[in-house]
């Protein structure tokens, strides 16, 4: 399995608030095609990234505008089609009022492309349409899991049991040797982030 990263700097913007952030994007496939999981800030620069490969699709692990920013500018240029879960449409109508994702990701799907499969997960919490895209031995988290525990919640359209259930039902559940490539910051793998479920819990959001 060919995994790239791409990393990406600009703005995350809800609520009013605005953030500074680097996103990860990552390719999945071969040297001929690939599969770009999330579309952040510059399109350019995942172009140049793909590198003349065919695109398969460019799927979105959820609607928060650094994850889904470039998704149209992109589209345009490697002529693939857009997912996104239905659940996080209205965020994507903030950034792309005029346009629209080209088909849903719904939970159980699989997608294939570049010589790879991947399952998609669907798990709300971060937002209501998250979505995680898992293979063996490799789970491509979004926002849902990070290095240290859960994304955030306690803005719009986030609920921190929700995450919470979401990573406990789905995700904790993987081999614990599953590295976890994330949406922003390092990897990590199911085994590191499975024990400490609790703090999370004592936590909060």
């Amino acid at each position: 399995m060919s995994i790239e990263l791409i990393t990406t700097d600009g703005i995350f913007a809800l609520d009013g608030g605005e953030w500074e952030v680097t996103n990860n994007v990552w390719l999945v496939g071969n040297e001929k095609e690939v599969m770009i999981i999330d579309a952040a800030h510059d399109h350019q620069r995942i172009v140049d990234g793909v590198n003349g490969r065919h695109v398969r699709s460019i799927l979105l692990t959820h609607g928060h505008n650094d994850h889904i920013n470039a998704a149209v500018a992109l589209r345009d240029v490697v002529d693939a089609p857009i997912y996104l879960n239905a659940d996080d449409r209205m965020l994507w109508d903030v950034v792309f009022p005029t346009e629209s994702p080209d088909r849903a990701l719904t939970n159980s799907m699989v997608l294939s492309g570049g010589g790879e499969m991947l399952a998609v997960m669907h798990t709300p919490g971060h937002s209501p349409g998250c979505c995680c895209f898992a293979q063996e031995g490799h789970l491509f988290s979004g926002d849902t899991l990070f290095c240290g525990g859960p994304g955030a919640t306690g803005r719009s359209h986030s609920d921190f049991p929700t995450i919470i259930r979401s990573i406990r039902e789905q995700l904790l559940g993987l081999p614990p040797q599953t590295v976890v490539h994330t949406g922003h910051g390092d990897s990590t793998t199911i085994g590191a982030e499975a024990p400490h479920l609790e703090e999370w819990l004592a936590r909060g959001h």
